[in-house]
C-alpha cells in the first residue's frame, strides 16, 4: 500500500503525467488533429516525401509518441517509489510496471469510448516496451539496457527467421533476405558470446 507520508515531490510528478496521458487519450490526441500540425513538421523535415510516406511517418510518430510516454511514466514511478518510498530498485520497478501497463490498459479502454479513438493491443504492447526501456535503464544504466535488447533482437531474429525459412520451406515460397539475416544474427551471437568469453578471461588490473 502506498504510504501517505510520501512527499508530493515524488508521487505528484507520476500522478501528474498520469493526468495528462489520459487527457492525450481523449479527441485532442486523436490521428486527426496531430495530422494538422504534425504532417506539416514532417514535411517540412522531408520534403522529398510523397504523400503515403508522411502518413506512414505520421503513423510512426505517433507510436514513438506511446513509447516515450509511458517511458516518462515509468521512471517517475521508479523514482518515487525508490526515493520517496525507499524500496529495492529492482522491487520498485516490478512495482511501475505494473502501475504503468495497468494504465496503458485503462488508457486504450477509454480510447475505446471516444468517437474519434480506437483501442488498440498493439499501444499496450508498446506502452510496456516504453515502460521497461525506461526501467532498465534505471536498473542496468544505459549500456546494460543496449547490451540487453541487443541480445534479444539478435535471438528474435535468429530463432524467428529460422522459423520463418522453415515454414516458407515447407510451404514451397522463397525466403529471400530471411537467408543472410538469420544466419547474421547466428554469426552476431557467435561474436558476442566469444567476446564476453576473452573479457572474462583477461587479467584484472
Amino acid at each position: 500500500m502506498y504510504h501517505t507520508d510520501v512527499r508530493s515531490t515524488y508521487w505528484l510528478p507520476p500522478a501528474l503525467w498520469m493526468a495528462v496521458i489520459m487527457w492525450l487519450s481523449s479527441d485532442v490526441g486523436s490521428a486527426e488533429h496531430t495530422e494538422h500540425w504534425l504532417v506539416p513538421i514532417l514535411r517540412m523535415l522531408a520534403p522529398w516525401a510523397a504523400p503515403a510516406q508522411l502518413e506512414a511517418l505520421h503513423g510512426l510518430a505517433r507510436k514513438g509518441a506511446h513509447l516515450l510516454e509511458y517511458a516518462v511514466l515509468g521512471a517517475l514511478w521508479f523514482r518515487a517509489l525508490v526515493r520517496g518510498r525507499g524500496l529495492n530498485p529492482r522491487r520498485a520497478a516490478w512495482i511501475a510496471f505494473v502501475i504503468s501497463l495497468g494504465w496503458a490498459i485503462l488508457d486504450e479502454t477509454h480510447q475505446s469510448l471516444v468517437p474519434t479513438r480506437t483501442a488498440s493491443g498493439t499501444d499496450v504492447a508498446i506502452d510496456g516496451i516504453g515502460t521497461l526501456l525506461a526501467l532498465g535503464v534505471a536498473l542496468l544504466g544505459w549500456r546494460g539496457t543496449a547490451d540487453r535488447a541487443t541480445a534479444m533482437l539478435l535471438w528474435a531474429g535468429l530463432l524467428g527467421g529460422g522459423l520463418l525459412l522453415v515454414v516458407n520451406a515447407l510451404a514451397g515460397i522463397a525466403s529471400g533476405v530471411l537467408w543472410l539475416t538469420s544466419p547474421a544474427a547466428a554469426l552476431l551471437l557467435l561474436a558476442r558470446h566469444m567476446l564476453a568469453r576473452i573479457r572474462l578471461g583477461r587479467p584484472k588490473t
